[in-house]
């Protein structure tokens, strides 16, 4: 779903497309399945009996389909739980993303609003480098995105076996640019990439090298693994 967004937007999202749904994956798995509370002044997250550092990134209004940034919540400006959410505000005025810089932004014109809210937050997890997000409900209509900012959250590895599934299923989420999502992929974990005409081809520390090619709409057509040795 792109509608809405603005290009410099959905090209930052697609950077952290396929690493972000794979981080999402661990995070899903590391938190129980409980009760939720949180404390903002101490920036404190419980989740059963999961204790967490955590940061307001946003909140979604889901009766008037809008989202406000955490930075800009009256209630919660210039507070240490909105820090990570004025970093991204910060990174969309040096790198000229209007999505970041907006105190608050009306969804209601896109075809899921909803998604279009989770888009957002996928985004602001991305750049502001913590590992996933949080969705909670926060009484009648409003939803509240949590950043966890805390090293107990396990971090998603690179894993050459499962590597196709995981580009494939990531370039997808957005589908906006697959090059980008593949090229940002690599670019998280330190994996030297170079092109050749219509293939990426990393080289992983394994030794191994994958190879990525796309067609001429810039979809991905093949991924192949080469073994060494």
């Amino acid at each position: 779903m792109t509608n809405g967004f603005s290009d410099p937007f959905l090209i930052e999202a697609e950077r952290h497309s396929v690493w972000g749904a794979a981080q999402l994956e661990a995070l899903m798995e590391f938190l129980p399945e409980a009760p939720w509370s949180a404390d903002l002044p101490t920036c404190s997250y419980r989740q059963g009996e999961v204790q967490l550092r955590v940061g307001v990134l946003g909140t979604y209004d889901t009766e008037e389909g809008s989202w406000l940034w955490g930075w800009a919540n009256p209630g919660l400006g210039g507070s240490e739980v909105v820090a990570l959410s004025a970093a991204v505000a910060r990174y969309g005025q040096t790198h000229g993303i209007p999505e970041f810089t907006a105190e608050e932004l009306d969804l209601s014109g896109f075809d899921d609003p909803r998604r279009a809210a989770e888009t957002l937050a996928f985004a602001g997890m991305g750049v502001a480098n913590t590992p996933g997000y949080i969705g909670q409900p926060a009484g009648p209509g409003t939803q509240v995105y949590f950043l966890p900012d805390d090293p107990k959250v396990p971090s998603a590895r690179l894993d050459p076996v499962a590597l196709p599934r995981v580009l494939m299923a990531g370039a997808s989420l957005i589908g906006y640019s697959p090059r980008q999502a593949v090229t940002g992929y690599f670019e998280r974990h330190g994996v030297p990439q170079r092109v050749e005409g219509d293939r990426l081809i990393a080289d992983l520390p394994t030794g191994n090298a994958v190879v990525v090619s796309f067609d001429r709409m810039g979809r991905i057509g093949d991924i192949r693994l080469t073994v060494s040795g």
